[in-house]
């Protein structure tokens, strides 16, 4: 391993000495910020060494295992690499591997998601694990294919529409594909205050100016979701199931996420791989297409339009909270201002307006049922001549009604553009 500070381990939070055990032949480390990033904590567990054969078969020794994983004896090979996400080792045994390390673990859904996945998606086949946190996962390697990511950006710079819409739509349905498995073993009601909570917390480490909050709706139960998956993660029609991210170690769930949160996941890598492109193409456009080859294949509730409702959190406040991710991250790592994250949380403020303007209708709408209503009770049983005015009161609030629901902004249209 690398003598410096690990690709993984946050470049602006300085590390302490750790209160927590590891298992034999890991470190426990603890890593705090400083300055205006104090709040921000993280545990991490990393390999001493790992250079050989044996380094490996000692680290996995005191391991619990489960799954399909290599026999360690049978090992004769190994090359590490280090990534943002944790090491990752090449293993050469009977067969060739992919080990990754969780430096900061998972939410302990990783082996659900890998056995109840669709056919033929790329999932770990096993792993270790140790009192109960998740330390490696294993996957035999695959046929090198190009990612949906890597087409995708070539599309965007050759300009090409058609090419960029074929592989929008695939990878919306290889993600609702995943949402359909899920949806079989797990659909429990919406979690309103933790989700709230959690976007609390990330607002005041970073000491946002604004905040946002939401209602939701029935129509995004809690599920067993990705948590973060990318067009990187999209191969040839199939979902790969892999490490966390690092915002889930500085701010750990503490409640199962809607499929939503996935899709406004995948829907923001589109925006980052977009603005890295420098493509002319309208955003607005793209999105629609990955939208919709989602709501193609999701569970139809999921997908449904009261799901999307963005005067109840729809996409929007998803998407919102992937970006406070982003800057997030970055501020831990003292990596610059991630775009196009930054750009888009400087129209939150005026999306936010938007959507405070259009509850003048509801307003109206909730003031005509009630005259309706009152001018009927007072006048009951009404006359002929007294039924017009509960009823015009009636008609008025019914098309206030349906103006403001006309008035949420579209989940495909991009936060700058309303």
């Amino acid at each position: 391993m690398s003598a410096d500070v690990p690709a993984w381990r946050p470049r602006a939070l300085r590390q302490v000495s750790s209160a927590f055990q590891a298992p034999p032949g890991f470190v426990p480390i603890k890593v705090v910020g400083m300055g205006g990033l104090t709040g921000m904590s993280a545990d991490l567990i990393e390999p001493e060494e790992i250079l050989t054969p044996s380094d490996w078969e000692k680290l996995m020794a005191e391991l619990d295992y489960w799954g399909d994983v290599p026999d360690p004896t049978t090992v004769s090979r190994i090359y590490p690499e280090e990534t943002e996400r944790g090491l990752r080792v090449s293993i050469f045994a009977e067969e060739e591997w992919i080990a990754e390390f969780l430096p900061w673990g998972s939410d302990g859904l990783l082996k659900t998601r890998s056995r109840n996945s669709p056919e033929n998606s790329d999932t770990p086949s096993g792993g270790y694990s140790w009192n109960d946190r998740d330390i490696v996962i294993l996957r035999r390697r695959m046929d090198t294919v190009e990612s949906a990511e890597l087409v995708l950006e070539r599309s965007l710079q050759e300009g090409s529409l058609e090419s960029c819409r074929t592989v929008l739509e695939e990878s919306g349905k290889a993600l609702g594909r995943f949402h359909k498995s899920m949806s079989a073993i797990r659909e429990l009601p919406p979690d309103q205050k933790r989700w709230n909570s959690r976007n609390e917390k990330i607002e005041g480490l970073l000491r946002a100016q604004f905040i946002w909050r939401a209602p939701y709706t029935k129509e995004q139960p809690c599920t067993v979701s990705l948590l973060d998956v990318r067009f990187s993660d999209l191969v040839g029609g199939s979902v790969r199931v892999g490490p966390p991210r690092l915002s889930d170690a500085l701010i750990p769930h503490e409640s199962e996420k809607p499929a939503m949160r996935d899709l406004a996941s995948l829907v923001h890598d589109l925006s980052r791989i977009h603005h890295r492109a420098g493509s002319g193409i309208e955003l607005s456009e793209l999105r629609g297409y990955l939208i919709e080859g989602w709501r193609e294949t999701a569970p139809e509730e999921w997908a449904s339009d009261r799901a999307f409702y963005s005067h109840r959190g729809g996409l929007a406040i998803w998407e919102y909270e992937q970006c406070l991710m982003d800057v997030l991250e970055a501020s831990s790592n003292q990596s610059g201002a991630p775009q196009p994250a930054v750009e888009t949380l400087m129209y939150v403020k005026m999306y936010q307006k938007r959507m405070f303007n259009n509850r003048t209708f509801a307003a109206l709408s909730f003031m005509a049922f009630f005259f309706g209503a009152s001018s009927l009770i007072n006048h009951f049983p009404p006359s002929p001549s007294e039924i017009f005015t509960p009823a015009l009161c009636f008609l008025a609030g019914y098309f206030c009604f349906i103006a403001y629901k006309r008035m949420s902004p579209p989940p495909e249209r991009p936060f700058k553009d309303i």
